[in-house]
């Protein structure tokens, strides 16, 4: 693993008094690659706090250009990044908040023939999509490779988070089984999309430095208009053509989601 430097040290010093953290931790973190697929809402508030946590090597991909009604939620770009690529304007902040981290970033789409390439090598992936289409080919690719796939999705002030790690939980296409078609932009509220994203980024640190235990095998859903928070318990079942099993949720599904 890769040793911390004396600014190093300073910089995560608060998160290094945590009980149960040390320095062992902090270098896993450094040493980790994290791949942050889509730099848009999920993506951006993600990559922040991964960024700041320390984690050593940050990939991200995302196509898409900045556009002025994402400034709402994607806390990475400012009015005078419109018109340019996200991964350009991400790495660009991301460096800056963080000299000691590495960021690279790819301008490609993720597609069925490029994905294993693009993930291989990867200690987790973070899934920063707004369509099913793309997460289901991120999932099956994880679980091919064993890499944890860190899910989340949103719509309005809903949200949910699933954390798979292959062999010992189900996966995302047991309960997404087709494919719906796109129906245009969806309804989404900033602070969800953030409230969401910073538990995946939760859930990368714990899944890297093996620090307490992540939300593996359950399905969370947060209701942001209420204030509800529900966690679905997942059975694996024999059907799913990814992990081998599909899934049954105890409490039945959620109603509106962006997947």
């Amino acid at each position: 693993m890769l040793k911390l430097g004396p600014e190093e040290l300073e910089r995560y010093d608060r998160q290094l008094r945590i009980s149960g953290w040390d320095e062992e931790k902090q270098e896993k973190l450094k040493s980790a690659t994290v791949l942050i697929a889509g730099v848009g809402g999920l993506g951006c508030s993600a990559a922040v706090y991964l960024a700041v946590a320390g984690v050593g090597n940050i990939v991200l991909v995302d196509r898409s250009k900045v556009e002025r009604s994402n400034l709402n939620r994607q806390i990475l770009y400012h009015d005078n990044d419109i018109g340019k690529n996200k991964v350009d304007a991400a790495v660009k902040r991301l460096s800056l908040l963080n000299p000691a981290i590495k960021v690279r970033g790819f301008d490609v789409e993720i597609i069925e023939e490029n994905a294993e390439k693009i993930i291989n090598g990867c200690d987790v992936v973070v899934d920063g999509m707004d369509n099913i289409a793309t997460r289901l080919i991120l999932n099956k690719f994880c679980y091919q490779l064993n890499i944890p796939f860190v899910h989340a999705a949103v719509y309005g002030l809903e949200s949910r988070l699933m954390t798979i790690i292959p062999g010992k939980t189900s996966c995302l296409q047991c309960f997404s089984t087709s494919v719906q078609p796109e129906t245009g932009p969806f309804p989404v509220l900033g602070a969800a999309v953030g409230l969401i994203a910073c538990l995946q980024a939760m859930e990368v640190v714990k899944l890297i430095t093996c620090f307490g235990e992540t939300s593996g095998g359950n399905l969370i859903l947060i209701d942001g208009e209420f204030m509800g928070f529900q966690a679905l318990s997942i059975q694996q079942d024999e059907n799913c053509p990814v992990c081998g099993k599909s899934m049954r949720l105890s409490k039945g599904n959620s109603k509106r989601y962006n997947f």
